[in-house]
């Protein structure tokens, strides 16, 4: 499953895990990303999207070789449900020993892909093993993926904003004063309050 906010004019949250599986513990791995808003939407009312697996747009790979779910954005003219404010894709692709996935990237697009079990070869000639983050160059590459062994990538790219960005803590605006005020909001409780 994926849990989509946007943090927008300001949220708070907080995140745990199931009782039963806090007491017995065990394997857990996830991806936490950001995605930042465009300066227009920055202050946009905040929202929750509970995205469950079986609502995922789904592509099948030829010959049973995998599966990719689309999260955000499209692919093979599969949706995504997440509701985004620019123009982004978010693919979640398990991939079965000598599968191959390929994408087309434009050059002014920002991507990405973060190995998350298994090795891949790229385009033939590089590796990238569990829990190596591959950075492409904007250059609209065609990039090929393929499976040396099963894995599991999640592949991102998006449009770049142009814009400034200034972080502090969990804040991100454009400008230093954006922050500033945002922490004057947060400390006057318009994010809201957290029951425990």
């Amino acid at each position: 499953d994926v849990q989509w906010m946007t943090a927008g004019a300001g949220i708070l949250h907080k995140e745990y895990h199931e009782q039963a599986y806090a007491k017995r513990g065990g394997p857990f791995q996830m991806v936490q990303l950001w995605v930042n808003l465009p300066r227009a939407q920055k202050m946009t009312a905040p929202r929750y999207q509970p995205l469950e697996a079986q609502n995922m747009g789904r592509v099948s790979l030829p010959d049973g070789s995998g599966q990719l779910r689309v999260i955000a954005g499209q692919y093979a003219g599969v949706r995504g449900p997440a509701k985004t404010f620019s123009p982004i894709n978010v693919y979640d692709a398990e991939l079965e020993p000598g599968a191959k996935l390929q994408f087309t990237f434009p050059a002014r697009q920002t991507a990405l892909l973060l190995v998350m079990a298994g090795e891949l070869s790229i385009n033939d000639s590089e590796r990238a093993r569990a829990n190596d983050l591959v950075v492409f160059a904007n250059r609209g590459e065609r990039v090929e993926l393929t499976a040396v062994s099963a894995s599991k990538v999640l592949v991102l790219n998006g449009e770049p904003l142009g814009e400034p960005i200034v972080q502090y803590g969990p804040f991100v605006m454009n400008t230093p004063a954006e922050i500033r005020q945002a922490m004057i909001d947060y400390a006057q409780g318009k994010f809201g309050t957290l029951e425990d």
